[in-house]
Formats: C-alpha cells, structure tokens, sequence
C-alpha cells in the first residue's frame, strides 16, 4: 500500500513538474509588472496616470520617432495611444496579453497608419526632419557633426522597408529581445533575425553611399 501511495506521488509530482516547464517560467513566478499600475489607472488614479505617463512616455516617443523620422508626428502618435490605454485600462484583463506588449503593437500599428498616408506626399517632405538635441557639453563642431550623422541615420533608417525598419527599432533602439520583439511583429525568431540581417545590410549600404556622395561633393 505504501509503494502504491509513492508511486502515485512520484507520478503526479512529475506531472506538476511537466506542466509547469511546458507553460513557462513566467506561469509559475512572473506578473506584468505594469498590471497594478493599469489596474490604478483603469480606477482614474491621478498618481497612477502620472506614474504611467512617466513611464510609457519617453519609449513611445523614440519608437514613434525612429519609426515615422519626425517628432511632431512621434508626439501625435503617442498621444493617440495614451487615448487608447485610457479607453482600455478599465477593462484591462492580466494574463491575456503584457500591457507592454500590447501598448508597442498599438503604438506601431498607428505608425503603420501614417506611413501608409505617406505615400502619397512628395519625397522632399517625407526627409524634412527635425533635428535630434545635440550634447549641450560638445564643441559647436563636434555638434555640427553629431547632427549631420543622426540626420542620415534617420533618412537612412526611414528608407528601409517598413518591416526591416520595425525589427531594427524593436531590436535596437527600444532594446527588445529578439524572443521579445518576434513575439511583438508575430514572426519566428529566425525571420526576426534575416530581417534584421538585411536591415544592417540595407542601412550600411545607403549610409556608404552618402558618404561617397559626400566626398565627391567635397572635390
């Protein structure tokens, strides 16, 4: 009787164990970090709204930036998904998505939005950006400088096809895993890591080419 009562222990034991690798660490220990502060928001917070703008804000508004190349259109776009969380924050439900997850699709797909009115505006529109700020603590040459190179990374950047460019602002400048950002662009990791593959390609190749057409110019 007592071997039958271990085995049956042992056996469902093992079974816990199994179900609790298949599901994942973050079933067993990891909650949204952000769902009491939603949940506070959902509930009109003044403390939870401030602690969320603070936050949410400054990511939304470099992956708007680097995905649209202007700042004026990058504060649009977060202050239309600051709108939606507001919207869903009291019917927000843990576990059925990470609140950051969801805030980056919201945020990209009203990217996706206003690139596609892009398309129609003259070429010489769509480059007039604003300049990022520049080291308060640099020379005015080395800020000259620094300006120059943030302006053709930008163009460079918004020359990319948007799902290269997606990955490589995912990936690298709001600094997402690739598990992370595969999961958010609903690709496999290894279609993640072409894409980026051909962005750094495709950014090297065009950044090469200013430079040459720099230096002819210079002649």
């Amino acid at each position: 009787m007592r071997r039958a009562m271990y085995a049956a222990c042992v056996a469902y034991l093992a079974h816990v164990a199994h179900v609790a690798y298949a599901a994942g660490p973050r079933a067993l220990s990891e909650r949204d970090p952000d769902a009491e502060l939603v949940a506070g928001v959902g509930r009109q917070e003044p403390a939870a709204v401030r602690t969320l703008v603070a936050r949410k804000l400054p990511r939304l508004l470099a992956l708007a930036t680097r995905m649209l190349g202007d700042r004026m259109e990058a504060e649009d776009v977060a202050q239309e998904a600051f709108m939606r969380i507001w919207k869903q924050a009291p019917r927000w439900r843990e576990g059925e998505a990470r609140f950051d997850t969801w805030l980056h699709r919201v945020a990209l797909n009203l990217c996706y939005d206003r690139l596609r009115g892009h398309r129609e505006e003259p070429a010489d529109e769509l480059h007039d950006k604003l300049p990022d700020a520049a080291d308060p603590a640099a020379t005015p040459d080395a800020q000259l400088e620094a300006q120059s190179r943030d302006a053709r990374v930008r163009e460079a950047l918004a020359a990319l096809p948007a799902r290269q460019r997606e990955a490589l602002v995912l990936n690298y400048y709001q600094e997402l895993s690739n598990i992370e950002a595969a999961a958010l662009m609903g690709i496999t990791v290894d279609a993640l890591e072409s894409l980026l593959a051909r962005a750094r390609r495709n950014l090297r190749a065009q950044l090469a080419g200013d430079d040459l057409a720099g230096t002819r110019t210079r002649r």
